[in-house]
């Protein structure tokens, strides 16, 4: 397994912290995950497991949905990353879950919690979010609702919609930083609360129409798996990000109804490449914490 704290990108800390540079490291984090295709271990919601197999498969990675009790704990030391979405939770899942979060932090895998949901009106999946935050994730990933609320706010949800903006949410979200190295705050702009860097990073781009299709935030948190398994978990954040937000882009110039965006967004996730990411990545670096 390659750890992301041996490759270069670890040092951007101890350099200036400028759009540029970051770039040069998004590109370098999308060139490893060409290279090295990292198994990401995904235990996610029904919705969403096919949709995220898809994208990674697109990106590059190698998805695995192993979500099961008697399976959970060897093969997450075998994996490169771990993505946990709490989207539609059943008990037996609930349990590979808990067994793999502990063997991710005890091997030092680097993983990203989905609390899809987290409130008040969901309780049971939300008190396993709060049991899983003891092991450490890597990232913490959500809509701006579900990080408010899990930053201890309260916040009138819809369903698993958001019903804040995220641009709104990233202040809060600093408080998270005790469990995690970065929070992932996902919205008409996207927003990276970074610990190492401290810092907060916006990514602009994508399409109004992400959000219509189903799983689009879910594959999001896998495809931050995926890049935490090659580069450092800032820059796994902004690449991923990145990555989604110029595929949505370039989508919509292709196609504006739903179904054929999906299609095109699905192939611009393929198609990615240094040249694009150099073009059209649109990042801004707000004042730190």
């Amino acid at each position: 397994m390659n750890h992301p704290e041996s490759l270069n990108t670890l040092n951007i800390e101890h350099t200036q912290l400028d759009t540029s540079t970051i770039l040069e490291h998004v590109i370098q984090a999308w060139t490893a995950l060409q290279t090295q295709q990292p198994l990401v271990q995904c235990i996610t919601n029904s919705v969403a497991a096919n949709y995220a197999a898809n994208i990674l498969l697109a990106a590059g990675a190698s998805p695995a949905m192993i979500d099961n009790p008697f399976e959970a704990e060897s093969f997450t030391q075998i994996s490169g990353a771990l993505s946990i979405n709490l989207g539609t939770p059943t008990t037996e899942q609930v349990q590979a879950m808990q067994i793999s979060a502990k063997t991710a932090h005890t091997h030092q895998v680097p993983w990203v919690l989905d609390p899809v949901g987290y409130g008040p009106v969901l309780k049971w999946r939300s008190d396993i979010t709060d049991e899983l935050l003891q092991f450490k994730p890597t990232v913490i990933r959500g809509n701006a609702s579900e990080i408010s609320t899990l930053a201890g706010n309260q916040v009138e949800s819809k369903g698993v919609d958001s019903t804040l903006n995220s641009a709104d949410v990233y202040a809060q979200a600093q408080v998270l930083l005790e469990h995690a190295e970065c929070i992932a705050i996902s919205g008409e702009s996207d927003f990276i609360v970074s610990k190492a860097w401290d810092a907060v990073i916006q990514v602009n781009g994508g399409s109004y129409l992400q959000p219509k299709v189903t799983a689009t935030g879910c594959a999001l948190g896998a495809l931050i798996a995926a890049y935490t398994a090659v580069t450092p978990p800032t820059i796994a954040c902004i690449a991923a990000h990145v990555h989604f937000a110029i595929a949505g882009k370039l989508a919509f110039e292709k196609s504006q109804s739903v179904g054929s965006f999906n299609v095109a967004f699905i192939d611009h996730v393929h198609s990615l490449n240094a040249d694009r990411i150099a073009e059209y990545a649109d990042l801004q670096i707000l004042k730190s914490r």
